[in-house]
């Protein structure tokens, strides 16, 4: 009887999971005859094997509620919020009665007197406000027998013929068991022996290296062929669809909007998305808090929403799908947003950030503040968030498994939070590189494209600007990181004669890190680190190679973080305006930039207020004009290419179309985002929509030869190019 009531415990808890869903979708649409009766055939089974197995409270509350859904059934009484939120207190019940029944083998000392009370009188409520009601039409329900000696005990599943059926109602025949449960403890333990054999495979393909027995390579790599093959199959194993963790956020949201005073519609997409169970178990929690701030913060109450136009009721989309060898999460709400200048001001107040570093940062850089230890937006703690201590558990937690999350928002239209986490963090592809004679492992996820320099090139190639090491790939400037120089270990490369660039991407930042010599890229089995190395953020685990020895796993983001590039240093090295810009003689400092018809242009840096990357759904139109809300003030956008081409046309129309940005040349500057030059001169600043940034360059002007076209002040060679100064 023991292993009859483990299965039906367990069986009983995943159908909790889908009741929960099941009752919230009948409370949005109680039309779903369906739905109606799957949930009745599960309180129908429960209730009868909680009988057979002597379980008289879980057999009363059950039978309670199976009565109420006959009712239901059978058109006497309509679903309605507090049918609803009465059968999701049975489900509530159920979960208490079985966690008392697995930790205690009984029932408990819970009283659901009351519970059975409520469900009895919306069972036998008037209809129409008179009359008496009528009895259920449906026959009596007989209890369900179980033969303990039949192998069929074990499952705890009443036969198809026990059950009262719709017209209408097809019920599947019964088949054999196509999937076994395995304890969660033996899978971890079969993957770590696959790990090793994974280890002793890449030990005996590198001794194959020196040998030449054909048999024996032979062997080798029918070893090789066969070890993958067990690698992906137990990895298989472990994968589960994220599906499994979204199905209580539908009773998260739903309990949450009703104590909120809020309407919300949770729609899910891309349930069927596997993760490792590993992954699965540390994004749950941020998940968690996510959906709940959402909820709470994000989206506004009815009465709100209606005066900003919006439908009454709010929406929240999870979204989960794969891209570029890594699972993208999104949780999008269509709510208030987040308005960055409220996100400063309380960032300053607190303490978090100093009003200069403020004024310096972007909206993204400062809606992305929201992570900060202590920082939250709410004027009030609820019970349910407020304290500012939630979203930087979210991306510590998420960092922790080699993620990254990122919010962006636009104030009145919603949020989104998008988290980017691995496949798996048990076997991963990885390159292999050397740096100061030791070898380091890099998680190929990571890994855009590799660049070898040597000689001259070396010296041409790699420049500095601001004293920040850059080398220009495909005529974009890549910040440099030097992983010895970081590291604190010497080098054995030639200094100057050669270099080894690792591209990378951290955080949508693309970065070079250069090494002393770039290896092959193999399958690696990731060992975490020990308690005194944890603390490193450069490394994410090691492993073991394939002649024995230890190599440390790099952590890419915090390599980026480390190095300042994710916290972008580098960036405002490059965009800001610094002390020194200033022409002196025919010496001046100058923004170079592409038109987004191909033209190359310049204009003096002392006026360059900031650079800044705008999303193409931001700009609005007004007064005939694409303008755009910037820093609380209204910015007018003049797109360089289509306004000079206007001017030089001898009818003064360059055969464009003028309507909003999007619309002619300017979308050659690129599908979601346009690049912005802040000009500010004259007590003020308008935005100058280019095509693309090229460089800041210190040089010698000389004018080449004045220009007759409005809008250009000369022409002078720049770098060795024909460049057109801007008026």
């Amino acid at each position: 009887m023991n292993e009859i009531v483990r299965e039906f415990v367990l069986e009983t808890h995943e159908n909790l999971g889908q009741l929960d869903l099941d009752l919230v979708t009948l409370e949005r649409d109680p039309a779903e005859r369906e739905t109606l009766s799957r949930v009745f055939r599960t309180l129908h089974t429960v209730k009868g094997t909680a009988g057979f197995l002597g379980l008289a409270k879980l057999q009363a509350v059950g039978h309670a509620g199976e009565n109420l859904l006959s009712r239901i059934r059978t058109g006497e009484l309509a679903f309605d919020s507090e049918i609803a939120t009465a059968l999701l207190r049975v489900v509530d019940a159920i979960r208490k009665i079985l966690a008392s029944v697995e930790a205690a083998g009984q029932e408990g000392d819970g009283d659901y007197t009351a519970l059975v009370q409520t469900l009895e009188r919306l069972t036998t409520r008037e209809i129409g406000g008179g009359g008496r009601p009528r009895p259920p039409s449906l026959p009596p329900v007989p209890p369900i027998s179980v033969a303990p000696t039949q192998p069929a005990a074990s499952r705890s599943i009443a036969s198809p013929g026990a059950l009262p059926t719709d017209p209408g109602e097809a019920r599947s025949p019964a088949v054999a068991d196509t999937s076994v449960r395995v304890d969660v403890g033996l899978l971890d333990k079969l993957m770590a022996l696959v790990g090793e054999l994974v280890l002793a495979r890449n030990q005996v393909m590198q001794f194959s290296i020196t040998q030449d027995d054909a048999p024996f390579l032979g062997t080798v790599q029918r070893l090789n062929l066969l070890t993958t093959d067990l690698q992906a199959g137990v990895m298989k194993t472990r994968m589960q669809p994220v599906g499994n963790i979204w199905g209580k956020f539908t009773r998260i949201v739903r309990d949450l909007a009703t104590a909120c005073g809020k309407q919300v519609r949770l729609d899910l997409d891309g349930q069927e998305t596997e993760l490792d169970r590993t992954i699965i178990e540390a994004i749950r929690d941020p998940l968690t808090h996510i959906v709940r701030n959402a909820v709470d913060h994000g989206i506004e109450p009815p009465a709100e929403r209606a005066a900003r136009g919006k439908p009454a009721e709010g929406r929240l989309h999870l979204h989960a799908f794969h891209e570029g060898g890594k699972v993208v999460i999104e949780i999008a709400d269509d709510g208030g947003g987040i308005d960055p200048s409220r996100v400063r001001d309380k960032a300053v107040r607190a303490g978090l950030v100093s009003p200069e570093q403020a004024t310096r940062m972007s909206e993204r850089e400062l809606v992305n503040l929201v992570f900060l230890p202590g920082f939250t937006t709410a004027d009030r703690v609820t019970h349910f968030s407020g304290r500012g201590v939630g979203m930087d558990v979210v991306r510590t937690n998420v960092e922790k498994i080699g993620g990254t999350v990122d919010v962006e928002s636009r104030p009145g239209h919603g949020t989104t939070v998008r988290m980017k986490i691995p496949l798996t963090l048990a076997i991963i592809p990885a390159l292999t590189v050397t740096t100061g004679g030791d070898r380091y492992a890099i998680p190929q996820v990571s890994l855009l494209e590799l660049v070898r320099l040597e000689g001259e090139q070396v010296r041409k190639a790699i420049e500095f600007i601001h004293g920040v090491p850059v080398y220009r790939l495909r005529s974009n400037l890549l910040p440099l990181v030097y992983l010895d120089r970081l590291l604190q270990v010497e080098s054995t490369r030639r200094e100057g004669e050669e270099a080894n660039i690792v591209v990378l991407q951290a955080d949508d930042c693309p970065f070079g890190l250069v090494v002393d010599a770039i290896h092959d890229t193999e399958e690696i089995v990731v060992k975490p680190l020990q308690k005194p190395l944890k603390g490193i953020a450069m490394f994410a685990g090691a492993t073991i190679m394939g002649d024995g020895r230890v190599a440390l796993i790099l952590d890419v983001l915090g390599l980026a973080q480390r190095s300042g590039v994710v916290s972008g240093v580098r960036e405002q090295a490059l965009a800001e305006k610094p002390t020194s810009a200033v022409a002196t003689g025919d010496h001046q400092t100058v923004l170079l930039f592409a038109t987004a018809d191909g033209g190359r242009m310049a204009i003096p840096l002392t006026r360059v207020a900031r650079l800044e990357e705008v999303p193409r759904s931001a700009v609005e139109r007004a007064g005939g004009r694409d303008v755009v809300q910037y820093r609380g003030e209204i910015l007018p956008l003049v797109p360089i290419a289509r306004t000079l081409r206007g001017h030089w046309s001898r009818d003064g129309h360059d055969g464009e179309p003028r309507g909003p940005l999007g619309n002619g040349p300017t979308r050659a500057v690129g599908d979601n985002t346009i690049q912005v030059v802040v000009y500010a001169g004259e007590g003020r600043r308008v935005g100058l929509i280019v095509g693309r940034i090229i460089d800041i360059v210190e040089e010698a002007v000389v004018t080449c030869s004045p220009d007759r076209r409005p809008g250009v002040l000369f022409t002078a060679v720049v770098q060795g190019r024909v460049t057109e100064f801007l008026d």
